[in-house]
């Protein structure tokens, strides 16, 4: 007799079915567990594999070389005096240095609001706040000289004093000699009526009139000191003001300013902004109205004025990483149209703004201890590239990255490629394949980097900050990518910048 709990042997067989069932789905399951992750990453890595972006560059057509004096730095008239004093101490002379040549400008807007020229025969207006007299010029003339740099320098217009704008010019002209580059005649003349400097009608017409009664006085006082403008406030003021200039008053030197973002604009600048094609694109069409009539005129442009924000920059913006890769390619660029030379406008006593140059405390100020900001790493870039010769490019990409690339040529042969990544961290990488030939050797890679574009601090040019002392040198060693059968493959990070050097092998 059997006993009730005992199974049949069908109720076993039926239970070790179900055993194996069981432990086949067990199985399955502990296989998708350790197989899935990777053929996620398998997949993911499919998925972010670098965007390509073929780039072709014209060596047969090359442009004008960039000028020697290209880089510049451009501050109020209010702050010459302290920036003057530096050239006997603080970090300023070893900072400039390190550029090479370049021209120092001053003018804004309190060239014409805030400062007036005082001497014997010139008491300081009841409207000035601030005076400069032949002393701050000599200080000037002394930096000027230790530095090697060339001074462009405003004279204001909008107080309408011909008279004591000769005896400034005079004095400039005493007091630096050789190194003024030349002097313009207000700070952005065209937009006197708007802010209510003059009464309208004011034209190109009223304009000329009185830049030539200043021009008659300064030349009896000061003969050949040589005239920039009009210093218009942007490029579309520029096709009245500057073919007016160029006719009426035939000046050594063209003059503008730009800035891609206003301090008002409705919505609100942001990093993202100033870093979007759509900025890009519109800088391109102000350049090309500055260096139409340049190229026409035969008479070079120089912006000798410009920055991220106006109204002195935005906190947050003008202040970080974003804005070196902006200035990246916004030189580069200036330089592949024709540029004769970019000012980067900036203050040495606020670091929260816009400004290549910044003294953190206002002891660091008076003894000149200058900090390097972000934008100054992008003048240590360019620099690479002063003497070459801008080369038509062509680039393509099927995946539309945010990414720019200029070619230029060096006289020995070498090819340079300056390469700026503006899409966010976490956006997919690029890999930048030039096509250079097989005459070429590998490509050297000087990287701009930064934590990110929001980064107040933390910038690397070829992975080195700028010394205490203001000091930068190019690392010895930098690193490589070949040339595989006349391309050259080079990953590129998002929120970044490099310089590619490719040199030519030896014949």
């Amino acid at each position: 007799m059997r006993r009730r709990d005992a199974p049949t042997a069908s109720a076993r067989d039926r239970a070790s079915a179900r055993v194996r069932m069981a432990l086949g789905a067990a199985l399955c399951v502990a296989l998708v567990l350790v197989f899935a992750p990777a053929a996620a990453g398998r997949r993911a890595k499919l998925g972010l594999r670098p965007i390509p972006v073929s780039v072709s560059a014209d060596t047969n057509h090359p442009g004008a070389p960039v000028p020697r004096d290209f880089l510049g730095l451009s501050f109020e008239v209010s702050s010459l005096s302290q920036v003057a004093s530096y050239a006997g101490g603080g970090d300023l002379v070893t900072l400039l240095h390190s550029l090479g040549l370049g021209v120092l400008r001053f003018g804004g807007v309190t060239a014409d609001t805030r400062v007036a020229w005082t001497d014997g025969a010139t008491p300081r207006p009841s409207w000035a706040s601030g005076a400069l007299d032949a002393a701050d010029l000599r200080e000037l003339g002394n930096l000027a000289a230790e530095s090697g740099w060339h001074v462009l320098l405003t004279i204001g217009l909008a107080h309408y004093e011909p008279e004591a704008a000769a005896r400034e010019a005079a004095a400039a002209k005493a007091a630096l000699g050789e190194w003024l580059e030349g002097f313009e005649l207000g700070n952005e003349p065209n937009a006197y009526a708007q802010h209510g400097m003059r009464s309208e009608p004011w034209t190109i017409v009223q304009y000329d009139a009185q830049v030539a009664a200043y021009r008659s006085a300064i030349e009896a006082a000061a003969p050949g000191i040589a005239l920039a403008g009009p210093d218009v406030s942007g490029s579309g003021a520029f096709e009245s003001w500057g073919l007016g200039e160029v006719i009426n008053q035939r000046p050594a030197l063209l003059t503008g300013h730009h800035y891609p973002l206003g301090c008002e604009q409705i919505p609100a600048p942001t990093i993202a902004r100033l870093l979007s094609p759509q900025i890009r694109e519109r800088e391109d069409s102000s350049l090309l109205r500055y260096t139409s009539i340049s190229q026409a005129s035969e008479i070079p442009f120089r912006l000798d004025e410009t920055n991220t924000v106006s109204c002195g920059g935005v906190a947050g913006i003008s202040n970080t990483f974003a804005s070196a890769l902006w200035a990246v390619g916004y030189l580069a660029r200036a330089m592949s149209m024709g540029v004769a030379g970019i000012n980067l406008h900036g203050s040495p006593a606020n670091c929260n703004g816009y400004t290549p140059l910044c003294a953190p405390t206002p002891e660091d100020l008076a003894s000149g201890a200058l900090r390097a900001q972000p934008e100054w790493y992008a003048l240590l870039l360019a620099k690479e590239l002063i003497g070459d010769r801008p080369l038509p490019t062509i680039t393509s990409s099927s995946g539309r990255p945010n990414v720019e690339v200029m070619a230029l040529l060096a006289g020995d042969g070498t090819l340079h490629f300056v390469i700026v990544d503006d899409d966010p961290p976490g956006a997919r990488r690029v890999a930048v394949r030039l096509r250079v030939g097989r005459g070429f050797r590998s490509a050297s890679v000087l990287s701009l980097t930064g934590p990110s574009p929001a980064a107040l601090s933390g910038v690397r040019l070829g992975g080195k900050a700028v010394a205490p002392d203001g000091s930068w040198s190019e690392p010895s060693r930098l690193p490589h990518a070949p040339n595989k059968r006349g391309v050259i493959t080079v990953p590129i990070k998002p929120s970044s910048a490099a310089l590619l050097t490719v040199s030519p092998t030896a014949r």
